[in-house]
């Protein structure tokens, strides 16, 4: 895994004012959570409540991008250059408070997937698409002490790495689509999480540290590569049904170990198994409503103010979640 961003996310765990004891209990049994809606797995819930959770996020990819700088088209090398992609992950989420100390928590997200190229010899416009569920993600959150929180959990390969779609070039038979557009890993994955919380008042903070490794080669012969991600944040309460905040996302990634042996990465740079790693800053603003006691509604929305990506790969341009939450 590539370190770029260790040292800026360290620095953010230790920097920023990481919800009251108070607060964090008030959180617990569900009067509102006290992160934005995008972070995932950051509170409690008391014995015996469940929480029934959806999470719409749209990604949108424009240009391409080599290092921290962006490339034109067509890509020099290749037989065809992408041009954008979306992305959207419908988030399917439940949790249950097994105990005063353990949260289990399992979520399935559902992927509809998009991308433009272009042929470079001849300019000609073609999209390739994919959707269905991904991996599902199987957790526990162990409650430290009142500001820590654990996360240890596993990713079972339920998406697909056999989507196909017909391109210029296959003479109308559906080919296998390059690593991007696959709805899931294929490997089992270990997840595991750290969550620092803390306030006063009507404001609160925390920092929340995400690790994914992956476990084994999948059936193609691959393994994508392990995830960090650092997220801080800061909200404040306007009134007692409503919040807003600012939250940084720090992500490094690293490149797919072996190869798929039906993807030619001379065609497409979105093929090239050695061509998808990167960093990336994100800054995004949020909005949470309290409905009722037992429902939250939420939105946030952001952009990159840094991305270095091993390419040429996509870069993304924008970052939209909503998301709701029902407990009971």
């Amino acid at each position: 895994m590539k370190t770029k961003l260790l040292p800026l996310a360290f620095a953010s765990i230790l920097t920023l004012p990481t919800v009251s004891k108070a607060e964090l209990h008030h959180h617990q049994h569900h009067t509102g959570p006290t992160a934005p809606i995008g972070v995932m797995g950051s509170h409690m819930h008391p014995e015996g409540e469940w929480m029934l959770s959806y999470t719409l996020m749209q990604m949108k990819m424009d240009g391409n991008r080599d290092g921290t700088e962006s490339v034109s088209t067509p890509l020099a090398g290749y037989m065809v250059s992408p041009q954008s992609m979306d992305m959207d992950m419908h988030m399917l989420g439940v949790m249950m408070g097994y105990s005063e100390n353990i949260t289990l928590m399992a979520m399935l997200p559902v992927l509809s997937l998009s991308m433009d190229h272009t042929v470079n010899m001849t300019a000609a416009p073609f999209t390739t698409e994919a959707s269905g569920i991904g991996d599902l993600n199987i957790s526990a959150i162990i409650k430290t002490n009142e500001r820590w929180l654990t996360k240890l959990g596993i990713n079972l390969p339920s998406g697909s790495i056999d989507e196909k779609d017909v391109t210029p070039m296959s003479a109308g038979n559906p080919v296998q689509l390059p690593y991007p557009m696959q709805t899931g890993s294929g490997s089992y994955e270990f997840y595991g999480g750290l969550t620092y919380s803390d306030g006063e008042h009507n404001t609160n903070w925390g920092t929340q540290l995400n690790v994914t490794l992956r476990l084994n080669d999948n059936d193609r012969d691959y393994r994508l590569g392990n995830r960090l991600e650092i997220t801080s944040w800061y909200s404040y309460a306007v009134d007692e049904q409503q919040s807003v905040s600012i939250r940084i996302k720090l992500q490094d990634w690293g490149n797919i170990k072996g190869a798929d042996a039906e993807l030619n990465p001379m065609m497409v740079p979105t093929a090239d198994a050695n061509l998808r790693a990167g960093s990336r800053a994100d800054v995004l603003l949020g909005y949470n409503y309290q409905i009722s006691k037992n429902i939250l509604m939420g939105i946030e929305a952001g952009a990159p103010v840094y991305e270095k990506l091993d390419g040429p790969q996509l870069e993304t341009d924008l970052i939209l979640q909503l998301g709701a939450q029902y407990a009971f």
